[in-house]
């Protein structure tokens, strides 16, 4: 008998129906579907895929925003045995061009425009579109064979070039029952299932390939978080993400919780949902927290509701973010962990059970099923407690490898088998772990590590501080300094001067920054997290030489 269930992807919407038909399974906006209506949109697309000519193995890009289409065209996709490629929907040109490419996709499932984005514009600047029929031909996509618009019900539009998703199934060639049931057994569990692209915060991104085994991974923590068909889960996390994608989409199918979507994250209306829909489970990030905190605090709403999420924190830095926020959103039970797209969600994670400094300043302690170790990121020496470290981890739910990218892959791996996060983290007492950054944000001024995250946690104690990231810049003298960029709270007059006399005192001179940078809002990732990378390569910019000053 195999160690778990062999279960896949695309079975599972037909699980939950045959146990729980009638109930709720999808809001998304006015729409509600059960999960036996759910099962059926999910056929309706497969069957769709199938009629496109859409193979076994072959590769199929989803380039849309979060609404209920995504889930019938994702779990459709993986149902017929193709691998699912989700988009990140900040993508623009050059990274769809890049993405498209690299991933050998031979559809691409996208908008015309969504909100103010015109997807279909930027598609015509990346790809030759035809400009007779529907069929691709550029040489730069030798996979690439159509370019697919979903759109709302009704008529299509004429769009040269592109085919609609209303018009896949002609009439009289619809694909039969006995078909899709042939396509959906024949998928092997132990193949690859999605390719997901990392955020790409510095370089090119790469494309993590996983297997159905994941499904194991999200039952164990759904065990853990108790997670039954009673609870609602508000996701309003991108789909594309690997957070969202397992904990809003993949926990509803597994668990039969029900799963209540939103476009985008805009606190007040997530808060209205919470209410509204009495949702049990909430995720995120520390924006996330904050964001909701400070909308709760003006206007606030009944949340009684609410059990218990995941909140990526435990860094020092998310200390006063997630401390608020448990007081603001109660009962809310914020548990924190830490994962990634390589390791998948949960590596460690917090009991709902901990107590608040355990679930607020740490990140938990290893999951089922995982092994880690804190290393020396040069020799692999294990580090001690208290001392950081690169995360190394092993266990089942580690990425089958970058697409194309064995290079990339081999170099990810210890020469005894630990996937390297290149994450920063310590060993706590009890076993429980710290995140403490990536190990490139580490400071090294006038030969002392610096967390740039102490600073950060002291910073945004600052009341007129609302968000803020610490990065290095190159010094003669010094190695390193650092750099604070602040975005300001609302009608705040906050100086450097005012920053750098908050941090005397409190913390060592070195660890107070050289210079202060205000800014009106941060370059993001889609998952929320700031971009260092940009901010740094700003700083070596801004401050040229150590006369120069801030602006």
């Amino acid at each position: 008998m195999e160690w778990y269930p062999k279960r896949r992807f695309g079975d599972l919407a037909d699980e939950m129906a045959a146990r729980f038909p009638d109930a709720e399974a999808l809001v998304d906006g006015d729409l509600r579907l059960t999960f036996t209506e759910l099962a059926a949109r999910i056929d309706d697309a497969a069957k769709r895929l199938i009629a496109a000519g859409v193979a076994s193995g072959e590769n199929v890009a989803l380039w849309l925003n979060n609404q209920a289409e995504w889930m019938f065209i994702a779990f459709a996709v993986q149902k017929i045995g193709a691998v699912l490629v989700p988009l990140n929907t900040r993508f623009r040109t050059r990274d769809i061009a890049y993405v498209l490419g690299q991933s050998d996709s031979v559809l691409l499932i996208t908008h015309d425009v969504s909100g103010p984005v015109g997807y279909l514009d930027m598609v015509r600047e990346a790809v030759d579109l035809p400009a007779q029929g529907t069929a691709v031909s550029d040489t730069r996509f030798p996979h690439l064979r159509a370019v697919i618009i979903v759109e709302d019900d009704g008529p299509s539009k004429s769009r040269p070039g592109v085919v609609s998703w209303n018009d896949l199934v002609e009439p009289g060639k619809a694909v039969a029952d006995e078909t899709l049931s042939e396509r959906a057994n024949r998928v092997d569990p132990d193949a690859v299932t999605f390719i997901m692209y990392t955020s790409g915060t510095t370089g090119f991104p790469k494309g993590v390939m996983h297997s159905h085994k994941l499904i194991r991974n999200v039952e164990e923590r759904g065990f853990r978080m108790g997670i039954t068909p009673n609870d609602v889960i508000l996701n309003y996390l991108p789909l594309f993400h690997a957070f969202g994608y397992s904990e809003g989409a993949l926990m509803s199918l597994v668990t039969g919780a029900k799963q209540v979507l939103t476009r985008s994250f805009d606190p007040d209306e997530c808060l209205d949902l919470i209410a509204g829909e009495r949702a049990t489970l909430i995720h995120g990030f520390e924006a996330h927290m904050k964001g909701l905190t400070e909308a709760q605090e003006i206007r606030p709403r009944d949340l009684s509701s609410l059990r218990c999420g995941i909140f990526a924190a435990g860094m020092l830095s998310a200390t006063p973010i997630t401390t608020r926020g448990a007081r603001v959103l109660a009962p809310l039970t914020n548990i924190s962990g830490f994962g990634m797209t390589e390791t998948w969600i949960g590596v460690a994670l917090c009991s709902i059970d901990d107590d608040a400094y355990h679930r607020c300043e740490t990140s938990g302690y290893p999951s089922f099923s995982y092994e880690i170790r804190v290393a020396d990121p040069d020799t692999n020496a294990e580090t001690g407690v208290g001392e950081p470290g690169e995360l190394q981890v092993r266990g089942y739910s580690l990425m089958l490898g970058y697409y194309n990218k064995p290079e990339d892959t081999a170099a990810s791996y210890t020469n005894d088998g630990w996937f390297k996060t290149g994450d920063t983290v310590m060993w706590l007492e009890r076993g429980y772990i710290r995140l403490v950054g990536r190990h490139k944000d580490m400071l090294k001024v006038g030969g002392e590590n610096v967390d740039p995250m102490e600073t950060e946690a002291l910073l945004l104690e600052h009341p007129e501080v609302h968000q803020v990231a610490v990065v290095g810049r190159p010094d003669a003298a010094m190695s390193e300094v650092a750099v604070a960029y602040i975005e300001r709270a609302p009608g705040s007059g906050l100086t450097e001067e005012a920053v750098i006399a908050f941090c005397q005192g409190q913390v060592a001179s070195f660890k107070i920054p050289r210079h202060v940078v205000f800014v009106d809002a941060f370059p993001m990732t889609a998952s929320g997290k700031i971009r260092k990378a940009d901010l740094r390569e700003d700083a070596v910019d801004r401050f040229k030489t150590s006369k120069e000053t801030t602006s």
